[in-house]
């Protein structure tokens, strides 16, 4: 059995995730304190509490990878986009009112992929990927990313990914590359 076949990921509602939040926290501490992103404790207390009000959105949907002993290794969560989402203002350019439009359903915004150092390039990311996106019945997935992390960058592109824009997502932010994959479901 290799590495990656160890690690179990498993699919999560919001109830589920608000359970395991500790286990989100730790992965996202520990990868978001990395450069480029230097996150501190107090901006990953801001995050958690978005986290907790994300988690009781009825359509959210996480996945969590672990080793075999329960090691949290991964993370993934996000929800459909609702038709007052602000994720489009932030566009330093702005796109047309087709692609800005949002139904409910049409879009899955996914918040956050993350990996621990030691289980990258094992194919964790992309496992966690497919699971928080498997049965959506989105057409498209919408993510911000950084334009200097290269590794995410690439894996955004290798699973078909195209750059949209740019944007600071939130006040103070660094500039992010707003990239959208289109699954080819429809949300009728």
């Amino acid at each position: 059995m290799t590495v990656s076949e160890a690690i179990a990921v498993e699919h999560m509602d919001g109830p589920a995730a608000a359970q395991a939040e500790a286990e989100f926290r730790l992965v996202y501490a520990e990868v978001f304190a990395e450069e480029p992103y230097a996150e501190t404790p107090e901006s990953v207390d801001t995050n958690f509490r978005r986290f907790r009000s994300q988690v009781r959105k009825a359509t959210f949907r996480g996945a969590l990878a672990r080793t075999a002993g329960g090691e949290p290794v991964g993370i993934a969560y996000g929800y459909p986009l609702s038709p007052s989402t602000g994720w489009w203002d932030r566009l330093i350019t702005p796109v047309s009112e087709e692609t800005r439009r949002e139904d409910g359903r049409r879009t899955f915004g996914l918040m956050e992929l993350a990996v621990r150092a030691p289980w990258r390039r094992l194919g964790v990311a992309r496992r966690l990927h497919e699971a928080v996106l498997d049965g959506t019945t989105a057409e498209r997935v919408l993510l911000n990313a950084r334009p200097d992390v290269e590794a995410a960058q690439a894996a955004y592109r290798a699973w078909g990914y195209r750059k949209v824009g740019e944007a600071h997502p939130w006040d103070g932010a660094a500039l992010h590359d707003v990239m959208v994959l289109d699954l080819g479901a429809t949300s009728g």
